[in-house]
């Protein structure tokens, strides 16, 4: 989750706010109930999906049910994951007392109840479901905000921003879908937002982690350590993220997403993945990081009218966003209950689902007469690869690890 190696379980430490030491585990820290609730809702939400495009239910008419269904991928099941690791890793970062208890408690049902209400649009109305979804990610912003401000990170802030922009895009699009419509512009402007926290989140624990692991072996072939080559890739690619969100098809955009793409493949090569090839569990962030210049390169190809705009989307979601999710969230349920970082079989596999999804995906609108073996296939790759993550995980995030004899 953050640089900084997870606390040993043999040494003491200060009990979080809000909680007891006889309090329920799953709310001792933020990763466990987000990471879990984030991957189970993964799978149901695709579940609920393929259901309802086959025909067997219906989900939200009111709102609509492809609004729903991109909405809970990206404000449902990413901002689960997102609030699982900002509240695990702002602490590290100000090394405050992380959010327990009863407030984490409380904020994990605030989540659950927007996923509730707007599954539920029908009965309750578009706009009380959209009103109850939307608080969600401001009150995590102002949690992540005080603590930022009173640990005195001030260069966090720039997270922050990236919260601060998917709360915006989740008003716009309740707004639109309040009305009747979609609102694409808002999508975009939240797969561009989780793609620049991957760029800032991604260009600190990445070179981090894998110059800790070279350096247990004795080696010195370091990834190039963070400098002013990065500042511009980033702000590139935030530029050309911004471009696509406002103005897809325009030259500029594709310009802009050309020029970051190539940035952001000397960046990911200056990390050296190639040399922690053996430690799977560690070369998943490069590969995943690997999306954001294929994104970048289709973003470019959709403004130049080479690709559907939908492709670029799902490789962003998918890929980029998706995937740099899965590999923090194993890591992290690992390390941080004091767990060898070792990625089992099983894992593994959920790595291999989750890429091939993301590769599959886009082929529904370049290959549209194989569409529907596209949905399906990319849409069981994606339940089976949430799916196997609970199926290891969800014991290591609900109780808590026995003292060894």
């Amino acid at each position: 989750m953050s640089a900084n190696p997870p606390v040993s379980p043999s040494v003491s430490r200060p009990v979080p706010r809000g909680l007891s030491r006889t309090g329920p585990v799953l709310f001792s820290y933020g990763f466990r109930p987000f990471f879990l609730g984030g991957a189970l809702w993964a799978i149901a939400a695709m579940g609920l999906w393929i259901a309802a495009i086959t025909g067997h239910i219906t989900i939200a008419e009111t709102y609509g049910a492809p609004n729903w269904h991109a909405h809970e991928m990206l404000f449902g099941f990413a901002s689960a994951v997102l609030a699982g690791f900002l509240l695990t890793a702002v602490p590290n970062w100000t090394g405050r007392l992380p959010v327990s208890g009863w407030p984490l408690a409380g904020l994990f049902a605030l989540w659950c109840a927007g996923r509730i209400a707007l599954f539920c649009s029908d009965t309750i109305g578009v706009a009380v479901a959209a009103t109850i979804d939307a608080l969600f990610l401001p009150v995590l912003l102002a949690i992540c905000t005080r603590e930022v401000v009173a640990g005195r990170k001030w260069k966090d802030l720039k997270v922050l921003a990236g919260l601060l922009a998917l709360s915006l895009a989740n008003a716009l699009y309740h707004v639109a879908a309040i009305h009747g419509g979609h609102d694409p512009m808002a999508i975009r402007l939240a797969v561009a937002a989780y793609v620049v926290l991957v760029m800032i989140v991604g260009g600190r624990i990445i070179p981090s982690f894998t110059r800790n692991w070279l350096n247990k072996f004795g080696r010195t072939d370091f990834p190039v350590p963070y400098n002013s080559y990065d500042m511009i890739a980033i702000l590139a690619g935030t530029g050309a993220l911004g471009l696509w969100a406002v103005l897809p098809a325009h030259p500029a955009t594709a310009a802009a997403g050309m020029t970051a793409a190539a940035l952001h493949c000397i960046r990911l090569h200056r990390w050296r993945g190639w040399t922690v090839a053996r430690d799977r569990i560690l070369v998943i962030l490069h590969i995943a990081y690997i999306f954001i210049p294929l994104g970048l390169l289709a973003i470019s190809l959709s403004a130049s009218g080479y690709l559907e705009e939908r492709s670029v989307l799902h490789l962003l979601s998918v890929g980029a966003i998706a995937c740099m999710m899965l590999a923090v969230m194993t890591r992290a349920s690992l390390g941080h209950t004091g767990r060898a970082l070792v990625a089992s079989k099983i894992t593994v596999s959920s790595y291999a689902a989750l890429i091939l999804c993301a590769l599959v995906r886009p082929l529904a609108e370049i290959l549209p007469d194989l569409s529907r073996a596209v949905y399906a296939t990319s849409g069981l790759l994606w339940i089976a690869a949430f799916g196997l993550y609970c199926l290891e995980y969800a014991p290591i995030l609900a109780r808590k690890r026995r003292a060894p004899l």
